[in-house]
């Protein structure tokens, strides 16, 4: 029996977000990094779904919790429980498409309205592997990142690029911060009990409009 339980052998469990517009690869990153699976054929995430995955920092085991969500304007109605109880965000954008980049202030603004000021934020330029189309260049996301304090790295889902890494640091500095006690997220309710299995869609949406007392099945 022991061995089915493994995955539920962990000392921390770190809710972490993907943002960003639509169609930037957030759910082939999760992919990758949870899966080892990368999808030519992907389409608009509906809603909002998550993933796990353990990985060892120090002599602990760091559970991630990783929620992705579509960039479209229509879903903006989840926001706030999608939010709840992030310890780290990836905010990415296609190297090639210019506007994702531009739009990447406006979803670091919305993470802040949302979040704990300690949270770790990685931002994360995706399709690096189309070198020919290019649209933001490397030194102009460095400088935003700086600028804003967070962490930077280009990745590609394609080609496996970084992905391990983006995902890997995120989780080991959330890890650092959590050990200094800068973070408080044990009176937080979106921090889950071990093993505990949360309803997307339910309880959280419901608390997110404020319809106290509506059945959730």
């Amino acid at each position: 029996m022991g061995a089915y339980r493994a995955d539920e052998d962990y000392d921390y469990l770190f809710k972490v977000v993907l943002i960003g517009d639509s169609g930037v690869g957030k759910s082939n990153l999760l992919s990758r990094f949870t899966r080892n699976e990368f999808s030519q054929e992907s389409k608009s995430t509906i809603g909002v779904e998550f993933a796990t995955r353990s990985i060892q920092v120090d002599d602990k085991i760091v559970k991630a919790q990783i929620w992705d969500t579509a960039g479209q304007e229509r879903y903006r109605a989840i926001t706030s429980a999608y939010y709840r109880g992030a310890v780290g965000a990836l905010i990415v954008y296609d190297v090639t498409r210019h506007v994702t980049f531009e739009n990447v202030e406006r979803w670091l603004k919305e993470l802040r309205d949302h979040t704990d000021v300690n949270i770790v934020i990685m931002l994360v330029g995706n399709k690096a592997d189309l070198r020919h189309l290019r649209a933001v260049p490397t030194g102009d996301a460095t400088a935003f990142a700086e600028r804003e304090k967070t962490f930077f790295m280009e990745t590609s889902a394609l080609e496996a690029l970084n992905v391990e890494n983006a995902f890997t640091e995120v989780l080991t500095q959330i890890y650092h911060v959590v050990s200094r006690k800068a973070l408080d997220i044990g009176d937080d309710p979106a921090a889950l009990p071990r093993g505990q299995t949360i309803n997307i869609g339910t309880k959280d949406d419901v608390s997110a409009v404020k319809k106290a007392g509506c059945c959730s099945g």
